[in-house]
């Protein structure tokens, strides 16, 4: 699913986003090699979708989705072979679920990992996205 394009100099990325349930702009993570310093906020990378981390955010009673797409940056030769988000192993994807539940902790909100699928889902969940995106 990767695509070649290039942001207007002047554009919001926010706005060119595709948008996941909370209305924002789709949250991905993204596996670059190590040591890479290639990457910056609005940087475009060739990536393959691997899974998605499926979460929500807030209060119990008023939860709001919150999912996370999980990508490999293409020229990520470490991770060559991983296709799918188990292909990761338990261990790293248990401390990617921690990053998350801890990153929002710090900000003073809860986040709640509901499930982690993978590529198929993730890519639907980014169809969703582009659909919600060319809505508004």
């Amino acid at each position: 699913m990767a695509k070649k394009s290039k942001l207007p100099s002047q554009a919001d990325p926010s706005r060119l986003s595709p948008y996941d349930e909370d209305g924002e702009g789709l949250h991905v993570v993204i596996e670059t090699p190590k040591g890479s310093r290639n990457t910056a906020v609005g940087c475009l990378l060739s990536c393959r979708i691997i899974g998605v981390i499926e979460g929500e955010q807030g209060k119990k009673k008023d939860p709001e989705r919150n999912d996370r797409i999980i990508a490999i940056e293409q020229a990520n030769h470490s991770f060559a072979d991983i296709r799918h988000v188990r292909d990761l192993g338990k261990q790293f994807v248990r401390e990617l679920e921690d990053f998350f539940v801890n990153y929002h902790e710090l900000s003073g909100t809860k986040y709640r990992v509901l499930d982690v699928r993978g590529p198929g889902e993730a890519e639907k969940r980014i169809k969703d996205g582009i659909r919600a995106f060319k809505k508004s």
